[in-house]
């Protein structure tokens, strides 16, 4: 039995808690990590249809065999620079508590697996992303790499998206 631990008060990785897998993903010249297990599957991106009104980062809904997507851009959820879509521009499709979600992302990397001793908490500065949706910082020899707690950034207030009670 693993003696994994979740901090169930903030989402953050405990000390007892045993190794995890992330996709990485890039934004510009930062580099992401998310859970493996919330990830369905990884898409190129086709501009999805507009759905008005919406908050400029929810770029619309797609139609992923039958199933209806909102696809949220994270360049604008996160307030980066304006998004430019490419060859590398692909959709990881995320399975958050029952819901599907679309994440626009510049590329993916890599799955990563990080022991806890990669992992640092997130530091005390004011971003754009809530500090609750943050799970640390995970470091991969030079790499540094924004660990985010994908659920409860795609069920914050501002989203709408997932309801936290389901």
């Amino acid at each position: 039995m693993n003696a994994a631990v979740m901090n169930k008060n903030d989402g953050r990785v405990d000390a007892t808690e045993d190794a995890r897998e992330y996709l990485t993903f890039r934004l510009g010249q930062e580099e992401y990590g998310i859970d493996i297990l919330k990830v369905q599957e990884i898409r190129g991106y086709e501009p999805p249809t507009r759905i008005s009104p919406a908050p400029p980062f929810i770029k619309g809904v797609t139609n992923l065999r039958g199933t209806i997507v909102p696809i949220v851009d994270m360049r604008l959820r996160l307030a980066c620079a304006q998004a430019e879509y490419n060859s590398f521009t692909v959709v990881i499709v995320l399975n958050l508590r029952e819901r599907v979600v679309g994440i626009v992302v510049d590329s993916v990397s890599d799955v990563l697996e990080l022991k806890p001793e990669q992992v640092r908490p997130p530091p005390d500065v004011d971003s754009a992303i809530e500090a609750q949706c943050l799970r640390g910082l995970g470091s991969v020899g030079e790499r540094m790499l924004i660990l985010l707690d994908i659920e409860k950034l795609m069920s914050s207030a501002d989203m709408g998206l997932i309801a936290l009670d389901t």
